[in-house]
This record gives C-alpha cells, structure tokens and sequence, in this order.
C-alpha cells in the first residue's frame, strides 16, 4: 500500500511539473515572437512612416512593456494616419491610448479617449467599461453606474459591468 501512495504521489509532482515546464515554455515562446514584432517594428518605424496597424502594434507592445511616454507617441501616430486613410477601427486605437493615460494615472484624459472610442463605435463594451472604470477612480459614481448600464445594454452577460454596476448602485442607494 505504501509503495501504492509513493507512486501516486511521484505521479502528481510528474504532472505538475510537466504543466509548470509546458507553461514557462509557452511564456518564452510569446515573449521571443514579441521581441522579434518589438525590433522589428521599431526599426522600422525610425526609418520609414509605417502603417497603421504598425503604429498599433508598436504602441501595444510599448504600453505592455509599461514604457507609456513612447506608447502614447505611437498610438498617436496610428490615429493620425487612421484619420488619413479613413479607418474604420480607429476606436480600438482610441481604447488603447486611454488604455495607456489610465495606467499613467491620467483619468481626465483617459476618459476623453474612451469617450471618442464610444462616439465612433457607441456599442464598444471595451471602452464602456474603462470609461466606467475611470469615473470610480474619479469618484464619480453616478457617470460609472450609468456606462456600466450601457455596457450591459450592448452585453447582458458582461460580468465585469454585472458586478461592479451592482456594487456602486449600493453606493448611490445608501
């Protein structure tokens, strides 16, 4: 019996590092494709006007790597080339310079970006919820509940929107 629990055992600990060595493979997997995109986009983009959707993709790569000043610079530049081409999906570039002012802190602007992502695309659950995130971090709990209603408008199953709208109309009610 004891020989029975030994191998149970050895097998758990088996499994649970092949699932750690499966996981820390697939991390360096995705961060050498990133830094392969990052340097090559980078060099590009110092020699040449780029796209669009290269703009985009720099300014993304740069606000995960939490370099803000250069993302908002790039996501800038794709805005600017979206309205040039007359892009359709300028609002996700609009959510992702938001994106970028929130996590800088600056909610004044952050919530003029995710307002322009919902002027061009009102039914954009995304930028409804930051734009919902952005009042409860200026303490304005009345224009949150409000966005995350909208949002659920638009996503009935929007847990996000579900739980936080539930939480703050508790604030406004007590």
């Amino acid at each position: 019996m004891d020989s029975r629990l030994a191998v149970i055992y050895l097998a758990i600990l088996v499994a649970l590092l092949g699932f750690t060595v499966i996981g820390v493979f697939r991390q360096i997997f995705k961060t050498r494709r990133q830094e392969k995109s990052f340097s090559k986009l980078r060099n590009k983009l110092t020699q040449e006007k780029g796209t669009v959707q290269e703009y985009y993709e720099l300014a993304s790569i740069y606000s995960e790597k939490k370099i803000y000043s250069q993302a908002v610079t790039l996501f800038q530049k794709a805005i600017k080339a979206a309205e040039e081409e007359e892009e359709e999906n300028i609002f996700l570039i609009y959510n992702g310079l938001g994106y970028t002012y929130f996590a800088q802190e600056q909610y004044d602007l952050a919530i003029r970006q995710y307002k322009e992502a919902i002027k061009i695309k009102p039914d954009y659950v995304t930028a409804l919820n930051n734009l919902a995130h952005a009042y409860e971090k200026k303490k304005l709990t009345s224009q949150a509940l409000e966005m995350y209603e909208e949002a659920l408008k638009y996503d009935e199953k929007n847990a996000i929107a579900k739980r936080r709208a539930e939480s703050l109309r508790r604030l406004v009610s007590a």
